[in-house]
């Protein structure tokens, strides 16, 4: 089972920091969590600020990083299946989801240790066929961009491309 992973962070320097994190599974399943107690707005680039904060709903989906934890194993153990995470920035938001999937020194036994770059799956695609995909809505919000992911991925397996799969 492939799971889409977006992350929106602080900003793109080496003391990045997880803001939110979203999840979702071929089969429909989402997990998003915003993080309460890993950044402050001091901490956020300019374009943050502007186009990442104003996007976060803490009352409904704020955490702090302990309870983050928790529910995150939780919504991966509702998975029999082996989990392949799929990320379009895998420098990035591989290492902020590790942080939360490795919990007590323990890795989750059945998600895969490391992520599909979607992004070199996208490039060996079709373009035209990545045109006829209708992506929704505003960007740089991670549930939202997980499913975008995951959209253009069904959408290039479903027009049948053989260099994707």
């Amino acid at each position: 089972m492939k799971l889409f992973l977006d992350c929106e962070f602080s900003q793109l320097n080496r003391d990045a920091k997880l803001i939110s994190l979203g999840l979702v599974a071929e089969s429909g399943q989402e997990f998003y969590v915003e993080l309460l107690d890993t950044y402050t707005v001091s901490d956020c680039s300019e374009f943050v600020v502007q186009h990442v904060l104003p996007q976060l709903n803490p009352v409904l989906h704020g955490q702090t990083v302990a309870n983050a934890h928790v529910s995150l194993i939780d919504f991966l153990a509702r998975f029999d299946e082996v989990l392949e995470i799929c990320t379009d920035a895998p420098d990035w938001d591989w290492d902020f989801f590790c942080d939360l999937a490795y919990v007590h020194h323990s890795w989750p036994a059945h998600v895969m240790n490391r992520p599909t770059n979607l992004t070199t799956l996208f490039s060996k695609a079709n373009t035209d066929a990545l045109q006829e995909v209708e992506l929704p809505g505003l960007p740089h919000q991670a549930l939202l961009d997980a499913r975008i992911l995951a959209l253009l991925y069904k959408g290039l397996t479903s027009a049948s491309y053989p260099t994707i799969g």
